[in-house]
């Protein structure tokens, strides 16, 4: 034991007199404590300033999700707002459009539509048990749409004008030039009037609307406007180049006429000549 205490004795009476001195020095020495209180502050300071953008981003990134969260939040908002508008605005136009005319007319809505081909169809929400029976015809507040050719308990589908087996009879407004109305296949934009006598007084612009001698529309629906007009040479009938007036793309409500083609007629129709 007394040899451990030789060893370390003055180890110890070493450390004794640094501890006494560091009291004293910081004991009596006030400014000196200050400045090594300031060199700290200072070297602390920048250390903490080269980090603080990792803060600063961190916060910054937050604070983006939550302005984009909220960005989206609005837009949503703001379409279905638009929606609404432009919902209202189209029953309004049907609610005028059932105003104007003595027929009547069941409401319905496109729900399906295949229009990428040439023979195109058109399913609505409405069906047999709404009144809709095959062969009426289907109109918008834009114009005519098609014809109603299957029919099920809740659904019905149409061949709209976009439809190369459709054909509609058509006269030209003012001067009332007959003619029958089809689609080519081929510009969706496009349809084609025919057997109009070349001597007809017909011009660029003019409409299209059915003629009384439609059973499945009424008189005075409109079809399109007449966008060019063809004189073949040699040939006694125009072709006429007429816009729909109905844009099936942007179609979503439309109404079923009611009125089905007579059936005396028709079977006079069918009757063969002898």
């Amino acid at each position: 034991m007394y040899q451990l205490w030789e060893r370390l004795r003055d180890w110890f009476i070493l450390a004794l007199l640094l501890s006494v001195s560091v009291l004293v020095l910081f004991g009596q020495n006030e400014g000196l404590v200050k400045g090594l209180r300031a060199v700290a502050l200072d070297v602390t300071a920048e250390v903490e300033a080269q980090f603080a953008w990792v803060g600063n981003f961190l916060r910054a990134v937050e604070e983006n999700e939550t302005l984009r969260r909220e960005n989206i939040t609005l837009s949503s908002e703001v379409a279905r707002s638009r929606d609404a508008l432009i919902e209202n605005r189209r029953l309004r136009e049907q609610m005028a459009l059932q105003d104007t005319t003595d027929l009547h007319l069941t409401p319905a809505r496109i729900v399906q539509r295949d229009i990428t081909e040439q023979q195109n169809l058109l399913t609505l929400d409405k069906g047999i048990r709404d009144g809709v029976q095959e062969g009426m015809g289907v109109v918008s507040v834009q114009g005519i749409i098609g014809r109603v050719v299957l029919v099920s308990a809740r659904y019905a589908r149409v061949m709209p004008l976009l439809n190369t087996d459709l054909r509609v009879p058509g006269r030209v407004q003012p001067s009332n030039a007959a003619g029958l109305v089809r689609w080519p296949g081929v510009n969706p934009e496009r349809l084609l009037m025919e057997y109009v006598v070349r001597t007809e007084a017909v011009e660029v612009g003019d409409r299209i609307v059915t003629g009384h001698e439609s059973e499945v529309f009424p008189p005075g629906y409109l079809i399109g406007h007449i966008e060019e007009i063809d004189q073949q040479p040699g040939q006694n009938q125009l072709l006429i180049h007429l816009r729909p007036a109905a844009e099936l793309q942007q179609t979503h409500h439309v109404f079923v006429v009611n009125r089905l083609p007579d059936a005396e007629l028709q079977a006079l129709r069918e009757e063969p000549l002898r």
